[in-house]
């Protein structure tokens, strides 16, 4: 009992190191990952340049340098992520859902969401949480590995398959427990963020304006990546659609009336009529910000 717990520890351990050191870049090698596009500094695009200054703002607002900038160009949800180690290796990456669907407040306040994960510390405790998750599902993969392909009547592979068994299933237990325990941290960290992002815009309009337009809006905040599930913690909204007991963020409704009180849940069905006939456009009277 004592080595097989040693054994597992080990292959957490060694796994989760691994993956920590592969995100050793910083926040750049997480959005790229995720297939974000650099947006240069010279840019002549209106979203892109858009995108760029709303960025510089919120930086002087918040005292953070500049991070680096990505847009993931294959995502139509609304969403955004900050990720890193330090101020100095920061990365912010919004969809090209939120480029074309929020309005210049809105795509301020999705930033200064993020920056706030930046100054609180949450970018290098998510990239743990990636880790350690990464670690405890090594487990179970390799349990399910050795079963797959070491089946045979060989009385000696008995204890090896035995072992392989308790390897599968301490993995998917201990990914049960560590995605309650990534849950949990994750809701309480976005409404902190919510909050100090009002601090930053002093404005709550443009925050619940982006929060609006994920619950009426048919694509909402989901991503199509495959590695959705791994950076889930990390999102401004829900990227998976976890049920509640696994859910990374707190619900839409309730992070909507923490900045507007009076916001009814029916009035989601309504906006949701309206932006059916008409889809809102990020090219609105902000143009002549960029």
């Amino acid at each position: 009992m004592v080595l097989a717990s040693l054994v597992s520890l080990g292959i957490i351990g060694v796994a989760s190191l691994y993956r920590i050191s592969s995100l050793r870049a910083g926040g750049a090698a997480v959005a790229r990952q995720m297939g974000g596009t650099p947006v240069p500094e010279d840019t002549h695009d209106f979203h892109y340049r858009r995108l760029r200054n709303v960025v510089e703002e919120i930086a002087i607002a918040s005292g953070v340098p500049v991070p680096q900038i990505f847009v993931l160009e294959e995502e139509a949800g609304i969403n955004a992520f900050a990720a890193g180690y330090a101020t100095s290796d920061a990365a912010v990456a919004v969809t090209r859902g939120a480029l074309d669907r929020l309005n210049r407040d809105e795509l301020q306040g999705v930033i200064a969401h993020e920056f706030s994960h930046v100054l609180n510390g949450d970018m290098r405790l998510n990239i743990r949480l990636m880790g350690m998750l990464f670690g405890i599902l090594a487990l179970a993969i390799i349990g399910r590995k050795v079963l797959q392909h070491g089946r045979g009547n060989s009385k000696d592979a008995a204890p090896v398959m035995l072992a392989a068994l308790g390897l599968l299933v301490i993995g998917y237990v201990g990914m049960f427990f560590g995605r309650l325990i990534k849950a949990g941290v994750s809701r309480q960290r976005e409404f902190l963020a919510d909050s100090s992002a009002v601090q930053f815009t002093r404005q709550t309009a443009g925050l619940a304006g982006a929060l609006k337009k994920i619950g009426g809006l048919q694509e909402g905040s989901k991503l199509a990546s495959r590695d959705t599930e791994e950076v889930a913690h990390m999102l401004f909204g829900d990227g998976v659609g976890y049920s509640s007991l696994f859910a990374t963020h707190p619900p839409l409704l309730a992070r909507i009336q923490a900045l507007e009180p009076a916001f009814k849940p029916q009035a989601f069905e309504d906006l949701a009529a309206r932006w059916q006939m008409h889809p809102p456009s990020g090219l609105d009277e902000d143009a002549a910000w960029a």
